[in-house]
């Protein structure tokens, strides 16, 4: 079941899911927007990234703005949200990007789920799949959470390699068993 508005209000002003900071302009009828942090990280010099390698952040370049950030034509890059959030361990969460920044051929993503029991900033891959750089800025609106709640709580909420997060995170990848 997907939570609405009241829903999400309700939650927040329990504490019961936490989304710091937050404005009412972000609670949508069915979603949270969530808004850019002014972090980014971008892959440079690589000619192959190994996934067991476990030193891949050598190959990444951290930037931080204040002002605005531009993603070139065809580049990816690794953003942050500005909100830390805490979700409950029966409610789950799917990353979306909006609509009017993909119809300008930014594709956000974040592997598109947040498990129960999540807690951190939410790490965002963009995609410019435009011909042209898209500038855009900390603060504004990039995507949306839309809140699932479960059945009954999980048996093992999330307590993973990105638990408690701060900021734009590397892939953490070489942690995982082969």
């Amino acid at each position: 079941m997907i939570l609405n508005d009241r829903t999400l209000k309700d939650l927040i002003q329990e504490g019961k899911l936490i989304v710091e900071p937050i404005e009412d302009y972000q609670i949508q009828p069915s979603s949270i927007d969530l808004r850019l942090g002014n972090e980014f990280l971008i892959y440079e010099n690589v000619e192959l990234l190994d996934v067991k390698d476990l030193d891949l952040d050598r190959y990444l370049r951290k930037v931080t703005v204040d002002d605005f950030f531009i993603i070139g034509s065809k580049q990816f890059v690794l953003a942050t949200t500005l909100e830390y959030i805490k979700l409950p361990d029966d409610i789950t969460a799917f990353v979306e990007g909006r609509s009017s920044l993909g119809r300008l051929g930014l594709f956000i993503e974040n592997a598109g789920w947040v498990d129960a029991g999540f807690e951190g900033n939410i790490t965002l891959e963009f995609f410019n799949a435009n011909s042209s750089p898209i500038k855009i800025y900390p603060g504004m609106r990039i995507c949306q959470l839309v809140f699932s709640k479960m059945i009954e709580k999980a048996e093992k909420p999330y307590r993973g390699k990105y638990f408690k997060q701060r900021g734009t995170t590397m892939s953490k990848i070489y942690m995982d068993k082969f």
